[in-house]
């Protein structure tokens, strides 16, 4: 069995591998979570997010989006849009999708001047990237193609929700 220090490397360099791994290991919940909370305290220190109480919206404003945008990846993804091999749950995707969000730590040098901005554009875009290769993992697609169309929909819907929260939060 891999470290947690492992897993999120072997995941923000798109190894299939880990993907497998953390998809096929139900102990690994609390650290896909885990990723997903270092990963969202990286973009709340980028952005210089410093109210205790901001961060503790952001924290929750991040894990319920992420949540939805794992329901709504697999109701995509399995009802709508399935592939020949796609057999997948809850668990499967909240695992390798929390796991995606590896690269998101480095959105924590998005304060410093003049590369901040660029380090949190290439950040989100990695953390996209790797949400595909876990989609498509979890979902067992032969297809890069239809994991991207999947997370494509998916993420324009969460984005929504984020956005929309966000706005009403703060």
């Amino acid at each position: 069995m891999s470290t947690l220090a492992s897993r999120v490397l072997g995941s923000a360099t798109l190894r299939v591998g880990s993907y497998e791994e953390v998809e096929a290991d139900h102990n690994a919940n609390w650290q896909a979570a885990a990723v997903v909370i270092l990963s969202s305290l990286g973009a709340a220190v980028g952005v210089r997010v410093t109210s205790p109480a901001d961060v503790a919206i952001l924290l929750i404003v991040a894990v319920a989006t992420w949540i939805s945008w794992v329901l709504l990846t697999l109701l995509i993804g399995t009802v709508l849009l399935p592939g020949n091999q796609t057999k997948a749950d809850f668990g499967q995707l909240f695992r390798t999708t929390g796991f995606s969000s590896a690269p998101g730590v480095l959105r924590a040098f998005g304060f410093l001047p003049y590369v901040g901005g660029f380090i949190i554009a290439v950040a989100t875009f990695w953390m996209l990237l790797s949400f595909v290769v876990a989609v498509r993992q979890a979902l067992d697609y032969s297809s890069t193609g239809r994991a991207f169309l999947v997370c494509l929909l998916g993420w324009l819907i969460q984005g929504i929700l984020f956005f929309g929260f966000i706005a009403v939060a703060l």
